[in-house]
């Protein structure tokens, strides 16, 4: 039976783009322009940047729902991540919407987290319009950006429709969009009035009751569990009895106790839910994202949502150190499953596995960003926990172990390529294509394995000082490409418990680089520093110097020590190896032997959280 009737007042579109081409800046002043604020009131910048770890690190991590009103048509617009490890984000928002922006940066041109949500959105055959942004810029360059943006639509199988998309030039900043270059413009009227144009409002059939697709979940104190979602068919009032279809059929009954919608970046009751409206049903405690929620006297499920498979995994475990309970809340197992199995609901890339020994939980996803994203958010919590390495999850087929490929993007000055490429070949990475633009930049492009880039990216700043730009996307899977060595320095490790001391640490300096300061607490199996050597060393931060009876001729000199660079997640992870952990606290960031104490770790080569071959 096809669709026999459109919302004509309605549109849904998401904003999908690389990170930091300006999708929720635009949004910003899509806002402004709409008149969602009255005048004159105060906003602040990056409205939908709602996570504190999103206004600090200046990225988009999880979807976001807003909805604008212009010539009396509902624009319900979806801000996504620009991320590749959020890319389960960008699936649920397509599963909503009928349309796509495609925000490019008229500089950097179309990159690989581009590829990824376009591929996804051509799919899922949805109407494109692309917005080359940041005009302002004194290095644009639009007329090649939007030659490349036609490249990549070719090379995705773009039918003639999608090619024919129409095109606008837009500074998000300054809140402007206009058809062509020569024009002039003082808002952004042309890029709503073209949603409107090109975006097909959502079609329904008439005769069908009606079905909703949960593809976000949220929560509120005061009304519980919210699924949120597009209604797909028919239409649903505030008090009505519905039923939730899970998966293998598990039907929950449910009352709608609140109906709610979006206008601007907020949420307010409504008491029908026309179709195509995106929507917020509170009532429903059991609901996972890819349900179904339809009425009860003909229960009928949707395709469920399908994502991508996870490609990293981590060990996490309950923290097991002598400093344990200092600085966390939350200490045991049973609170860290109970936590992570929230996550898995409210993200549907995230998988959580119990491991044999019943002690800690094998957690799957994206990439490593996304699981220091996890952690930092666990952290700021009130979480005590160990991590381990990351793992790369292999596959069999046919017998033949495969691992995941990245497709690695590369920009940096001529002279650091021979060290890149020279680095990326020890890591089994394998050159695609080396082009040279203006100015001395050259464009690099290697596929790679996904551990090859494990705790690469760090090195790769360092060795462009800190000129490079480093983009990745999964290619696939393939034929497992061999060992290579991933680390040539050994650890610094605590042989005592105490108190830092200047002195020791001084005479430690020409050892290695450091990970501690004087007064930090250390314990036996903490690694406090670097070792210049590829072995292990156990040393005494805690050693005093001996006082003697005997007076110098002189003053002792005053201990300068070398200034300590702040312990990060991400440094701490991509630094450890599979016989190391990382304490993760709500105030401290610590690495440690698995095994504590010297004794028993001396002889011991286990690899004790390994997923792969």
């Amino acid at each position: 039976m096809h669709k026999d009737a459109t919302n004509d007042a309605l549109r849904n579109v998401a904003i999908i783009a690389h990170v930091d081409h300006g999708k929720t800046t635009l949004v910003d002043a899509l806002f402004r322009q709409s008149g969602v604020f009255r005048e004159g009131q105060e906003t602040a910048e990056r409205l939908m940047d709602t996570m504190d770890l999103e206004r600090e690190r200046g990225i988009t991590i999880a979807a976001k729902n807003s909805a604008i009103i212009w010539n009396g048509v509902k624009i319900n617009i979806l801000d996504t991540p620009g991320h590749a490890d959020f890319g389960g984000e960008v699936e649920r928002a397509l599963s909503m919407v009928d349309g796509v922006i495609l925000l490019v940066d008229a500089s950097e041109g179309p990159l690989p987290q581009t590829r990824f949500v376009l591929d996804k959105a051509l799919r899922a055959a949805l109407h494109v319009i692309v917005v080359i942004n940041k005009i302002d810029r004194q290095d644009a360059r639009p007329a090649e950006v939007l030659s490349e943006i036609y490249d990549l639509l070719i090379d995705l199988d773009a039918d003639e429709e999608q090619l024919e998309c129409p095109v606008l030039y837009a500074d998000g900043r300054a809140g402007i969009a206009k058809r062509s270059l020569t024009d002039s413009a003082e808002n952004l009227h042309v890029l709503m009035d073209t949603i409107i144009e090109e975006v097909p409002p959502p079609a329904y059939k008439s005769v069908e009751p009606f079905q909703m697709l949960v593809s976000d979940l949220s929560y509120s104190d005061f009304l519980g569990r919210l699924a949120v979602g597009k209604v797909v068919h028919g239409s649903a009032r505030s008090r009505e009895a519905l039923v939730c279809l899970g998966d293998h059929g598990r039907q929950t009954p449910l009352n709608v106790s609140r109906l709610q919608v979006y206008r601007g970046p907020a949420l307010a009751d409504t008491d029908v839910a026309a179709p195509g409206d995106i929507v917020v049903l509170a009532g429903v405690e059991d609901v996972h994202i890819g349900d179904t929620i339809c009425s009860r006297n003909a229960p009928k499920a949707l395709p469920r949502l399908t994502v991508d498979e996870p490609t990293v995994s981590m060990y996490f475990a309950p923290n097991t150190s002598p400093l344990l309970g200092r600085e966390g809340k939350f200490l045991q197992s049973s609170k860290i499953r109970e936590r992570l199995e929230k996550e898995t609901m409210l993200h549907v890339s995230i998988r959580v596995e119990e491991t044999e020994s019943k002690e800690g939980f094998i957690v799957k996803g994206r990439g490593e960003f996304q699981m220091v994203i996890l952690l930092e958010t666990l952290r700021r919590e009130g979480f005590e926990l160990n991590v381990g390495r990351p793992q790369v999850i292999f596959r069999k087929e046919n017998g033949i172990t495969t691992e995941p490929i990245e497709h690695l993007f590369l920009e940096c000055d001529e002279t650091f390529t021979g060290v890149v490429t020279e680095k990326l070949s020890k890591r089994k990475g394998r050159m695609l294509s080396y082009e040279t633009h203006k100015g001395n930049r050259a464009r690099l492009e290697f596929s790679v394995p996904s551990r090859g880039l494990l705790g690469y990216r760090d090195e790769f700043l360092t060795d462009t000082r800190g000129t490079g730009i480093i983009n990745a996307s999964l290619l696939g899977y393939e034929e497992y490409r061999g060992d290579f060595p991933e680390r040539f320095t050994g650890s610094l490790v605590a042989d005592r418990p105490g108190e830092a001391v200047p002195y020791a640490l001084f005479n430690l300096e020409p050892r290695g680089t450091l990970f501690i300061r004087p007064g930090d607490s250390v314990y036996e199996g903490m690694i406090v520093g670097e070792h210049n050597r590829d072995n292990d060393l156990n040393v005494n931060p805690c050693k005093t110097k001996k006082l003697t009876n005997m007076r110098a001729s002189g003053k002792d000199d005053a201990v300068v020590l070398t200034p300590v660079l702040a312990m990060t997640l991400e440094r701490a992870i991509q630094f450890i190896r599979d016989d190391e952990m990382v304490e993760v606290t709500p105030r401290s960031i610590r690495m440690r032997k698995v095994i504590l104490p010297a004794v028993k770790r001396k002889g011991d080569t286990r690899r004790p959280t390994v997923v792969g071959p």
